[in-house]
């Protein structure tokens, strides 16, 4: 049996692995910034959620990734404008990082892609899929096919970001009624 040159190159690159393509658009502190532009400082604060906290996430059909977040309390003049939380999830099989940003009366404000690394579905990108996510709460059903859009070719990072957003507002909510955002 005889190999050529380009049979081998062939044989090479169709058992190498596609290429990852990561960019990153946003830094977390960048995104904060961006969706609350009167800020003047951003307080990190650390939420823990206790056992029944992570019960009550879960008897709300949220999956409680972690007990611990970090979220940046958006403050002008001392008084508090919002909260900020940045997060990944997988897209189809890379992460993708993104920050949203919540209002005082716990309305989604903005959701930022920070960072994108997969090499299909960076439509989530588009400010337009993005602004579907304004306005909802944690009694929104935030829901791909629901109240939120599918991209076509996107449908694992549209469905892993809205998972993402739904957590990250039901948190917010939580640790509201709590007093544990002040």
């Amino acid at each position: 049996m005889r190999i050529t040159l380009a049979g081998a190159l062939s044989a090479v690159a169709a058992a190498a692995p596609a290429a990852a393509f990561a960019v990153d658009y946003l830094s977390a502190e960048q995104a904060a910034q961006l969706i609350f532009p009167d800020a003047d400082r951003f307080e990190p604060r650390e939420l823990s959620l206790d056992a029944t906290q992570l019960q009550a996430l879960a008897a709300q059909g949220v999956r409680p990734r972690s007990a611990r977040w970090a979220v940046r309390v958006a403050e002008h003049a001392g008084q508090p404008l919002g909260y900020v939380v940045s997060d990944e999830v997988i897209g189809k099989f890379e992460l993708i990082s993104y920050a949203v940003g919540i209002g005082l009366d716990g309305a989604v404000k903005q959701v930022e892609i920070l960072s994108y690394r997969e090499s299909h579905g960076g439509e989530v990108r588009l400010p337009a899929w993005r602004r579907q996510f304004v306005g909802k709460t944690a009694t929104s059903p935030l829901r791909v096919g629901d109240d939120i859009a599918n991209i076509s070719g996107a449908t694992l990072s549209c469905t892993h970001l809205t998972e993402g957003v739904k957590r990250i507002v039901a948190v917010v909510a939580l640790a509201r009624r709590s007093g544990a955002l002040g």
